[in-house]
């Protein structure tokens, strides 16, 4: 699952990585594809069936979750809200699962649609209430975007299927992700934050499969009073000075950062260095998706 509210709260942090290659239209194309790779990945399929990445979930509840999802950002976007929406329809997954599997899915893509056309209606520069530092519905439609394909994933593993995306989406998804870790308020408390940082304490993000002259590696630094993110250059792809490197497609990337890379079994990603400085800051980091 990835957050009650689609993403970290709002407590006025820059959020430094929040712009993007990828345009209004573009992410509300995404949020209809991947609503509708989703729905024929799950044909005939039960909906009672687990979801193994969302524990306790069925692929159900995991539906209802999404539409949800989509719904309350259309509300918010349509309606230009000013302040925080009740996200009730985003948390409240219950109901029948020996309901038509193919009127869920019906009801899923519908839900995209709607919000695909509020994002076209309102453009990228209206101004809305985000959930992190922001204001437009560009913030939405990337966030959403994201969370239809992360949840598209575990459609997947609940009905044991193959899972692809495109390489501009991942990479997009990947600094989604990467432009949180300063967000204070994506860790269980300042707390937990600081007792990540330390000396030495540097995390190095490589996308193997960017393009030359395409911006795809992130150097965590966890070594001052805060987090802080900043893309990489060529010196620190090829001195190893980071503790722990990671290196992958960014699809491996991405759904390792959301702990689903059970999904990608064939794509994995090279760690070297600290495995231990990883996981434990990919714990810290990823509070906000337990919430």
């Amino acid at each position: 699952m990835t957050g009650k509210s689609g993403g970290p709260e709002r407590r006025g942090v820059a959020y430094r990585d929040r712009m993007s290659d990828l345009t209004l239209d573009r992410y509300a194309a995404e949020i209809v594809t991947q609503t509708e790779l989703l729905t024929a990945s799950i044909k005939g399929a039960d909906l009672a069936a687990p979801v193994p990445t969302c524990a306790g979930w069925s692929l159900g509840d995991l539906l209802r979750h999404l539409g949800g999802a989509h719904r309350w950002s259309e509300e918010v976007v349509r309606s230009r809200a000013t302040g925080p929406v009740p996200d009730d329809q985003v948390n409240d997954v219950t109901g029948d699962d020996r309901a038509d599997t193919a009127a869920l899915g019906s009801w899923l893509a519908e839900g995209a649609a709607l919000f695909a056309d509020a994002l076209r209606k309102a453009g990228p520069d209206a101004r809305v209430w985000t959930v992190a530092p922001d204001g437009t519905p560009v913030f939405w439609a990337r966030r959403m975007t994201v969370e239809t394909v992360v949840h598209r994933a575990d459609a997947v593993a609940a009905v044991d299927g193959t899972y692809a995306l495109d390489h501009d989406v991942a990479l997009d998804a990947l600094a989604e992700w990467l432009g949180f870790v300063e967000l204070p308020q994506v860790y269980e408390s300042v707390e937990a934050m600081r007792a990540l940082l330390g000396p030495g304490r540097t995390l190095h993000f490589h996308a193997t499969d960017t393009a030359p002259g395409v911006e795809g590696d992130w150097l965590i630094d966890l070594t001052c009073e805060a987090p802080t993110v900043r893309r990489s250059d060529a010196t620190e792809r090829t001195t190893g000075e980071a503790a722990v490197t990671l290196r992958g497609s960014a699809a491996a990337l991405l759904l390792l950062m959301y702990q689903r890379d059970s999904v990608l079994p064939s794509d994995g990603v090279e760690i070297v260095g600290e495995r231990e400085l990883f996981e434990e800051w990919r714990e810290g980091v990823s509070a906000w998706l337990r919430r």
